[in-house]
């Protein structure tokens, strides 16, 4: 037995998951590393916007190109393009230079991902396929969750600049395995006669335009900003020509039509939305310990660490436990789904009182959960590839969403945050009562439990308005926080749904491959 392709794969995991870190480390790190570079906060957000927008073109084309210019070669490149533009950002310090190689950046990343899905539908043989799928779902809960305490490392233990230059030893054994362990085809400049131009033309402009939308789109206050209406205006235009262009092009990025399989259809819908419950499941208590407790990443790392750490043990036993045939996937789907809503109605519960300890139990919960939604959700999409050609366009179909629903979980919590914000600021306010404010001002003196804390951890003096109007934003922090994760669970409710009414059954691959 050839062991090689296996280390290629290995190689191109390795790629896959740097370029999670790429995205999700700067992300958490976002704060340091504006203040390193000398970047206010609005200029700042376009480090993760452009970002999110180049990796959507990304995972849209890479896998035509992987056809054309062949597996490994075209990998090689991806990974190249990774490592070059992320060594010199910490170096630069022209911001349009920065903004220049994070949309590099963010396009290698998109290219190297669907590559991952690829691999290890060509490497793996169907006994052993839920394995495979069992890695590429490493990187779709495995990193993001590692993320949190990377971003520890380097942030608050060794250096920002290593947010970056992690990509150097990364991408160069990355690089090693690729270009010794997988085969070279034979590549098809040919398939350049039938370029779909005008696919990837409208591809740029409205998914670019819709994931800056979604990111800019709560800071420029929305419609009242001319920006995000051109970009409302321009995305509702270009997406629909992209897709018409699709449906009737001879050989598109995009195969839409492989879509009225309810499987892969599943696939697609369920994995977009199961990336905006779980990444914002793990996101959501962090922002509560920072913004309420102080905490920084080295102390709430923990708690994403212990989802990651599970995943480990989970993804395996999923594909062990898929793999009999008894075993119905959407039975899985549905148990995993459970445990996750039951994760965000207990973490709804949260209090001033809660610090890093009471939310182990429920991101326990998520942990155990999440790997059991993605492995029969990718196990379903897959299973409907009935030949390799198939398999490029079905990665594409599957990994575009994935990078969609980045921007759109950014668009959902910045909606629940600003919607239930204002709503609970007021009624605080109200309930304060006019009396309440004449006792202040008549004696600065409002009793709060427990007494706020300064930047530095020392107390507050109380009875100060500045000690009222921190405690008045504590607790709209909060209520939101527990509003975002009953939101989160009626989307989780809706996924549920769809588990039950979209996909049909579907057979181990070494049945259902064995059958036809």
């Amino acid at each position: 037995m050839n062991i090689k392709p296996f280390f290629g794969l290995g190689g191109v995991l390795i790629a896959a998951m740097t370029s999670e870190f790429n995205d999700q480390v700067t992300s958490i790190a976002l704060i340091d590393v504006r203040g390193a570079l000398g970047i206010s906060h609005d200029p700042g957000t376009w480090i993760s916007s452009l970002y999110v927008s180049a990796e959507i073109v990304g995972m849209a084309i890479s896998p035509w190109l992987m056809v054309t210019f062949t597996l490994r070669r075209w990998m090689l490149f991806s990974i190249g393009l990774c490592a070059a533009s992320s060594v010199l950002i910490p170096f630069n310090p022209n911001i349009e230079a920065i903004y220049a190689l994070r949309l590099l950046q963010g396009l290698a990343g998109g290219l190297i991902i669907p590559l991952l899905m690829a691999t290890a539908l060509r490497v793996l043989t169907p006994d052993i396929r839920l394995y495979g799928l069992a890695v590429y779902a490493l990187t779709a809960t495995f990193t993001p969750a590692l993320a949190e305490t990377v971003a520890a490392l380097w942030t608050d233990v060794v250096d920002w600049r290593f947010v970056f230059l992690q990509t150097i030893p990364l991408c160069s054994l990355a690089g090693v395995l690729v270009w010794y362990c997988l085969p070279q085809d034979q590549p098809q400049y040919q398939r350049f006669r039938m370029l779909d131009w005008r696919g990837a033309l409208l591809l740029v402009i409205g998914t670019g335009a819709l994931s800056t939308m979604l990111y800019q789109g709560d800071r420029l206050d929305w419609f009242n900003s001319k920006l995000i209406c051109v970009l409302a205006l321009v995305s509702a235009i270009a997406i629909p020509l992209l897709l018409v262009n699709e449906w009737f092009h001879p050989l598109p990025f995009l195969k839409l039509q492989l879509l009225g399989r309810r499987n892969l259809a599943y696939g697609a819908l369920g994995l977009f939305t199961f990336l905006i419950v779980g990444q914002s499941g793990s996101t959501v208590p962090l922002g509560y310990l920072q913004e309420v407790q102080g905490y920084r990443p080295l102390q709430s790392n923990l708690i994403t660490l212990e989802i990651a750490v599970s995943q480990l043990v989970m993804l395996p036993a999923m594909a062990l436990l898929l793999d009999y045939k008894r075993v119905d996937s959407r039975v899985v789907s549905l148990v995993g789904l459970g445990l996750i809503l039951t994760s965000c109605i207990g973490s709804s519960f949260l209090t001033v009182y809660w610090n890093r300890d009471q939310f182990y139990l429920w991101q326990l919960l998520q942990a155990i959960g999440q790997p059991m939604v993605i492995m029969p959700l990718l196990l379903m999409a897959t299973n409907t590839v009935t030949s390799p050609a198939e398999g490029p366009f079905t990665s594409a179909l599957v990994n575009a969403p994935r990078a969609l629903a980045e921007a759109a979980g950014a668009w959902f919590l910045e909606l629940i945050g600003r919607w239930r914000g204002a709503l609970h600021s007021d009624r605080i306010v109200d309930e304060v009562g006019q009396d309440r404010w004449r006792v202040i001002q008549s004696y600065g003196v409002l009793p709060q439990y427990p007494p706020p804390l300064l930047p530095d951890g020392r107390p507050r003096a109380p009875g100060s308005l500045e000690a009222f109007s921190h405690a008045v934003e504590q607790q709209v922090t909060i209520l939101t926080t527990s509003d975002t994760f009953l939101i989160l669970g009626a989307l989780t409710v809706f996924l549920m749904v769809v588990v039950m009414t979209l996909p049909v059954r579907t057979m181990p691959p070494r049945i259902q491959f064995a059958k036809n």
